[in-house]
């Protein structure tokens, strides 16, 4: 099999597969689509200067190479982890030259941008000023933290996201058959679970799927079997040295990993719940399913026991959709582990179970008279807002009143617990119900 491997393209898959135009690009649709600002201005020709915020392999690089080519500017490129200022000022006066002779500017690709320091940053103000460079910065990390805010004021920030698993798929399937840049030239076909397992532990970096790819098909293609090759899941397994875990995610295993992962959580062990979280991102979960199932958790087990639960949740959330993975996987395991650990409390879905079971049965009662608002006269003189008592303007910023309608049967619902924070809030309901009565 050398005498294949010896035809195919040299350079990386990921490199050789980079799109050519802007209709290849996947996963990107928010930033690509013809109705958005960087279509029209890469379509006029006239590119603004921005920052390119997302994940490792969601094509900022890529991007950056098609608004160059499309623009037909010069364009020069420099990694803040091998450059410096002395790199930055030779393109600076390149730049300067170029817009001084010929009245053009130069598209400078600035890759790791958060790595520059402070003083390197400010070095490309007065250029991206006047005109003379449109910067493109690209980062993996929160341009608000890590990019100084004059630059941040003069350029665009565009966020991209990590590809979705059908995207993924999709750009698998056009290596395998494209000839020129491609592995089409192998002959090798693949499995629809070989795909699906390299996209799956790809973590929507689209420069890992294809460098996988490329190293299974290599592996078949050494294996020194004759006939049809076709990559299965096994080959895949062995090249990459990973085993592929069973995990349907529409199916059975889907619901019982996730009630397993949420049973732990409420049952307050911190191990189990480490460990059926990262089974189901193995297995390829969607990381933000796993998040907001953590979000209802906060709420329905922990509760008021502890507020911060709910922060914690939606902060790994957040990261998740901001940083995605890897890093992000770490956020969710912080997550879980914080909610496992946390004082436990189902007050408040308990709660909500009792003030539905009273809404249902009694219906809508109308709100009392002195709790409506009278902002015209005939309001008032009809009897809205007559009798309220303003809390602010008694001691403590409390006095006795009737909040809920008539005709109610049930009228407590919230039954806080004598655990972490609640058990504050169940000392302050009770010294309110004694001087009620």
């Amino acid at each position: 099999m050398s005498e294949i491997l010896d035809k195919a393209p040299r350079g990386p898959l990921s490199d050789r597969m980079r799109p050519a135009r802007l209709e290849e690009v996947l996963g990107q649709d928010h930033l690509t689509g013809p109705a958005t600002p960087l279509f029209r201005a890469i379509s006029s020709g006239r590119p603004f200067s921005m920052i390119l915020w997302g994940p490792p392999g969601s094509g900022k690089t890529t991007l950056a190479r098609l608004i160059a080519g499309y623009s037909d500017l010069p364009f020069r490129a420099l990694s803040a982890v091998t450059s410096g200022l002395k790199e930055v000022r030779e393109i600076i006066r390149e730049a300067h030259d170029l817009l001084t002779s010929r009245g053009t500017p130069v598209i400078l690709f600035v890759d790791e941008i958060h790595r520059f320091n402070k003083a390197q940053q400010d070095a490309f103000l007065p250029h991206v000023e006047n005109g003379s460079i449109v910067l493109i910065g690209a980062t993996t990390q929160n341009p608000s933290f890590e990019v100084i805010s004059p630059l941040l004021s003069r350029a665009r920030v565009l966020t991209l996201h990590p590809l979705e698993r059908e995207d993924l798929l999709a750009l698998l399937k056009r290596a395998l058959v494209d000839g020129e840049k491609g592995l089409g030239r192998t002959g090798v076909e693949a499995d629809p679970g070989a795909l699906e397992f390299i996209a799956d532990i790809a973590g929507g970096d689209a420069r890992v799927a294809l460098n996988n790819l490329e190293m299974a098909v290599h592996y078949v293609l050494e294996s020194g079997d004759t006939g049809p090759k076709t990559l299965d899941l096994r080959q895949v397994e062995a090249a990459l040295d990973r085993k592929a875990l069973p995990y349907d995610k529409d199916g059975e295993e889907h619901y019982n990993l996730i009630s397993a992962f949420h049973k732990s959580l409420r049952g307050s062990d911190a191990q189990a719940s480490l460990y059926w979280l990262y089974r189901m991102l193995e297995g390829g979960e969607d990381p933000l399913f796993i998040a907001r199932r953590m979000i209802r958790c906060a709420s329905e087990d922990v509760g008021l026991a502890d507020p911060n639960a709910l922060r914690v949740a939606l902060a790994a959330f957040e990261t998740w959709e901001k940083l995605g993975p890897p890093e992000a996987r770490l956020s969710l395991a912080q997550a879980a582990v914080y909610l496992a650990s946390a004082p436990k409390s189902n007050a408040l879905y308990l709660a909500e179970k009792a003030v539905l079971a009273e809404i249902r049965e009694t219906g809508a009662r109308p709100v009392p008279l002195h709790l409506r608002n009278a902002p015209t006269r005939l309001m008032k003189e009809a009897g809205y807002s007559r009798g309220y008592r303003y809390p602010h303007d008694y001691p403590g910023a409390w006095v006795v009143q009737d909040y809920l309608p008539a005709g109610v049967k049930k009228r407590t619902y919230y039954r806080p617990t004598p655990r972490g924070i609640e058990e504050r809030i169940r000392r302050r309901m009770e010294e309110l119900d004694k001087r009620r009565k």
